[in-house]
């Protein structure tokens, strides 16, 4: 019997499931006689080819999904091409794609006018988003800046700060866990405040 696929995307290491997450377990709560199948990846939206994605798109293929479950639409991807290209596959295959947060459901004419709309803006922010970033980048340069970290030896305030915080904690006899627990630093960044 063909499932629900929910697919979870974020961009980088640095970004968490969990505000995705909420969402969709309410909506499985509200749907308990839904199977379900749970698709992640930690990868940029301006490609298809990432892992989870690919698992969950051969079993499309294998005629195992019904629907597509996903928190909102540039989750799936950030290219107006890419998408609208996706949703002509969903809907020869009748996959189902339903965004929460867009309010969107493929299924639907409305709901298909919708998705090309959003898809377009999604490709537009990730147009501007990048223009901002070579913009600030070509001014640097104008400008002389570099960038790229500190100086090899180059020590700021703040980490002079934190390292005397752990030095202080060490001397009054805490543990590196503890002191990393306390400063909320990593253990590693503890040791070598130390060394």
């Amino acid at each position: 019997m063909p499932h629900t696929a929910i697919y979870i995307r974020v961009s980088s290491d640095q970004q968490l499931f969990r505000a995705q997450l909420t969402d969709l377990e309410r909506w499985q709560k509200a749907n308990p006689d839904v199977e379900v199948r749970e698709f992640r990846d930690r990868a940029t939206g301006t490609t298809m080819d990432r892992p989870g994605w690919a698992r969950l798109w051969s079993d499309v293929e294998a005629g195992k999904v019904s629907r597509i479950l996903v928190w909102r639409l540039d989750r799936l991807g950030r290219t107006a091409a890419g998408l609208t290209a996706l949703f002509e596959a969903l809907q020869a295959r009748q996959v189902g794609l339903v965004s929460i947060r867009d309010s969107l459901d493929l299924s639907t004419p409305s709901g298909r006018l919708m998705a090309n709309v959003l898809a377009s803006v999604a490709a537009y922010e990730t147009e501007v988003r990048s223009e901002r970033v070579r913009a600030g980048i070509e001014a640097a340069r104008a400008e002389g800046k570099t960038w790229g970290g500190r100086q090899a030896g180059c020590r700021n305030e703040n980490t002079r700060a934190k390292q005397s915080a752990v030095q202080k904690l060490r001397a009054a006899g805490e543990s590196i866990s503890a002191i990393a627990r306390a400063t909320g630093l990593s253990r590693p960044t503890v040791y070598s405040l130390l060394g």
